[in-house]
């Protein structure tokens, strides 16, 4: 199974035409489909509208294929919530009245037997936050298939909120890090798309001065961390009165390619 067809919804932002030329082809393919949903009416349908007055709806047993209550229906506030959101979909029928008939279920259940066949530990997605708790970010990867990133896998240095480097709607790139297969969960790493240290290091030599942010307040026999990018971290002696996420200057005194260290002089 491609990935490719399960980019994250709205991640291109773009509508699929969808006419009277071109929709039997769609529903014979399969194809999945991107609109705008336009309503989310009393029994909780979600309607579409296409080019040339066609319009398309989803059946509140067709809104979602994971997260479904014990009726086998998915929650209220998800059909709701979905107004004015691209939602991914493929046409289901088209009966004699020309009423068409979408379903995104089928969608999320293709993206699942992706993650349980096809998927693989290491692979790089493109996502988009959907949701930020303090443990984490919620990243879509595709199909409305949701995986998490740990607060620990979105930065080397140490921070404390997830909105320190993400944002709710942000594009981002993902490595795979772990797959349950059984339970369809996906645990994500964002730090492992922002460079190696090596990588990172080589924007910095020993005698320049530069930007950091303060990851440590606490004193200690080693000093104080300061943040030179997401994945560079350089240590300084201990000053009294700096503060967490606190910008500074720094000096850099040396770079110990073999130790992975950088010693900082705050200025």
């Amino acid at each position: 199974m491609n990935k490719d067809r399960f980019a994250p919804e709205g991640w291109n932002n773009e509508i699929t035409k969808v006419n009277k030329t071109n929709i039997y082809k769609f529903l014979e393919n399969k194809e999945i489909l991107q609109g705008l949903v336009s309503e989310c009416d009393q029994k909780f349908n979600l309607h579409i509208n296409f080019e040339n007055g066609l319009n398309g709806t989803i059946p509140r047993e067709e809104v979602e294929g994971i997260n479904l209550q014990d009726n086998g229906l998915p929650k209220i506030n998800l059909c709701t919530g979905k107004v004015n959101k691209f939602v991914q979909f493929k046409i289901k029928s088209i009966d004699e009245q020309n009423n068409i008939i979408l379903s995104r279920k089928v969608v999320q259940q293709d993206a699942l037997n992706w993650v349980k066949n096809d998927l693989k530990v290491g692979e790089k997605l493109e996502g988009i936050v959907k949701s930020i708790k303090p443990y984490g970010a919620f990243i879509e990867i595709g199909g409305g298939v949701v995986g998490l990133a740990h607060i620990e896998d979105l930065s080397v240095a140490r921070i404390k909120s997830p909105y320190e480097r993400l944002n709710i709607g942000q594009r981002v790139e993902v490595v795979v890090k772990s797959i349950n297969r059984d339970q369809g969960k996906i645990i994500l790493s964002y730090k492992e798309t922002l460079g190696s240290w090596e990588d990172n290091v080589k924007k910095f030599s020993p005698g320049i001065k530069v930007k950091g942010k303060v990851r440590e307040t606490e004193k200690n026999k080693n000093g104080i961390f300061i943040e030179l990018t997401p994945n560079l971290v350089g240590m300084a002696e201990y000053e009294e009165g700096l503060e967490y996420g606190q910008d500074v200057e720094v000096y850099i005194k040396k770079i110990d390619i073999s130790r992975k260290k950088v010693k900082l002089v705050i200025v």
